[in-house]
Order: C-alpha cells, then structure tokens, then sequence
C-alpha cells in the first residue's frame, strides 16, 4: 500500500514538474517535440565546422538506402532548420538526400557579431556544402533564403543543379510593413505578425505570448541586422535575374500577404524559363501549413527529365 502511495505521489510530482515546464518554457517544450518527430522520421541532427563556425544542420538520407539526389534547404528571416519539418522527410521518402543547415545567427548555429547581409549568409551556405562534401546540389529557399539561394546559383552556378524558391524575398517591392514586424515587443505585435505569415494563424496563450516575446527580446539583433542589410538594397536581384540559366521553380502561396504573389510573378518574368505554381489558399508559411502540394510541384520539377521549362500554374492546398 505504501509503495503505491509513493509511485502515486511520484507520478503527481513529475506531472507537476512537467507542466511547470510547459507553462515557462512552451517554446523548449514544443522544441523537444518536434526534434523527436524528426527523429522519428530518421532525419538526423548535425554539427559541422563551416567556414569557422561550428553549424547545426538537419540531414536525411534518402529512404530505401539509396544514395539520393542531394538538396539543400535554406531557410528564412527569423527561421532555422525545424521550419522545413513538414518537407524534409516526404522529400526523403521520395528519393532526396536533404540537408537543412542553420544560418549562421539562427537556429543553433553561433551567433558572431556579424553584419549578417544576404552575401554573408551566401558564404555560409557555400562553406556548409563544403564542410558536408557536396560539390553540387539541388538548391530550394525559402523567403529571405530564396533571394540566398538565387544569389548562390547566379555568383557560383557550378555548385547548384536546380533552383526552387518558395515565397521569395530577393527583389524590390513596396512592403506594407515596418521592420518592426519581424521583433514584435508586446502581444498585438505578435498577433501581427503571425496574421501576415498566414491567412488562419494560431490563437496562442498569454504564457505563450510571454515566451515568444521573450525570445525576440533575447535574439532579435540578429533579424534587425538581416533586415538593415537587405533594406540597403545591396544585395538585390532585380538587374541579374536575366542571367540565371539553372532550371528554376517558383512556388507560392497565392494569399500571402508578406511577400505578395505578384513578387512571384515578377520573379517568373525576369527568370528565364521559370516555371510559377501558385498553391491556392496559402500563405507565407506554405512550405509548412501546405507542405503536401508543396512537396508535390518540388518532386515534379526536380525529377522532370528534360526540366519542366515556363508556364504557370494554380494548385489545390489540398491536393
């Protein structure tokens, strides 16, 4: 009886600890759970010197033990390698060896004292397929790792064989947001934020809204300085678009209100022989809420033998 007593009381005290947890650190609890689904899905967690820093990256290899058809994931502003976690094990499952690293300043790579402009991140993707011995791969980015990812197939076309980006950054265009955006410092702000990145966002928990509040207070630097970097305008693609000559997909979420789908179509004007879907009903965050179409129209275009060339086309989020 008492030994029953004592696993009843021991069970209460780890619940209580559990939830004690949970309610202060939701963002580490969700953390934890979504690298042990990735785990689940064999999809392997990295360290790798790069460059001069130590890089976190995801790693999948192709599923049937083949050697798979490399790919490189490059994320966005503000994002790391979990974001992809939809897509990296379907593209696994369906024959690609896919790598996610974390841009140096995101994620759990180091965060040096750095200007951290597009060309730097650019570096850091070059010096990652280095380090991981990949001298040539299929490129995808998404966002502000789709204009990284277009740059590194213009300046070093050698090391990219197909090109696809997902609600891309990378040319001008009139934004209908501040820079304030991206480091929300109260709860309206967060709201804000997550209504621009997707047309049903999540109501989160005020203890929710604390963490996340709390973690744009402790990491926000590094996104102020990728925002300072890409609004000078440096780094924009505008005047060599015409000259990338790899095979290009453009997907898109046709509600997407940070990057506008008309950004996408300017895209597929002034990249030669792009291909544009448009998946219907999604947002920014399509390579997430909507990875299945998503995934879709990458194998498609990736597999294509010859590469599909031009032409547009509207896809179901439910397809």
């Amino acid at each position: 009886m008492k030994m029953a007593q004592r696993i009843v009381a021991l069970l209460v005290l780890v619940l209580v600890v559990a939830g004690t947890v949970f309610f202060w650190n939701p963002l580490w609890v969700a953390d934890q759970q979504i690298r042990y689904h990735l785990w689940r899905e064999g999809v392997e967690s990295k360290y790798v010197e790069a460059g001069g820093y130590r890089m976190h990256y995801f790693e999948a290899p192709a599923a049937k033990g083949t050697a798979g058809t490399p790919l490189v994931l490059v994320h966005g502003l503000g994002a790391r390698g979990e974001d992809w976690r939809a897509m990296i094990p379907a593209l696994a499952a369906k024959g690609f060896h896919v790598y996610a690293p974390d841009l140096i300043g995101y994620g759990r790579s180091p965060k040096p004292d750095a200007n951290y402009s597009i060309a730097m991140e650019e570096a850091a993707v070059m010096h990652f397929m280095d380090a991981v011995h990949l001298s040539r791969a299929d490129v995808g980015g998404w966002s502000m790792g789709g204009w990284i990812a277009m740059k590194l197939a213009l300046d070093h076309p050698e090391l990219v064989d197909r090109l696809v980006v997902y609600d891309s950054a990378g040319i001008y265009f009139p934004p209908a947001f501040g820079p304030e955006l991206f480091v929300p410092t109260d709860a309206g702000g967060v709201r804000k934020l997550m209504t621009t990145l997707s047309p049903e966002p999540h109501d989160l928990p005020d203890f929710v809204t604390r963490d996340v509040l709390r973690k744009f207070a402790h990491d926000g630097w590094v996104i102020q300085r990728s925002m300072v970097a890409m609004e000078s305008g440096h780094d924009l693609l505008d005047f060599r678009l015409h000259q990338l000559e790899r095979p290009t997909l453009i997907v898109w979420g046709g509600k997407d209100e940070l990057i506008p789908l008309s950004v996408g179509e300017k895209l597929h004007e002034l990249i030669p022989h792009s291909a544009l879907r448009v998946v219907e009903g999604c947002g920014h965050m399509a390579p997430l809420e909507c990875s299945k179409p998503v995934v879709a129209s990458t194998v498609d275009f990736l597999r294509a033998d010859p590469p599909i060339e031009g032409g547009e086309k509207v896809i179901s989020a439910a397809k």
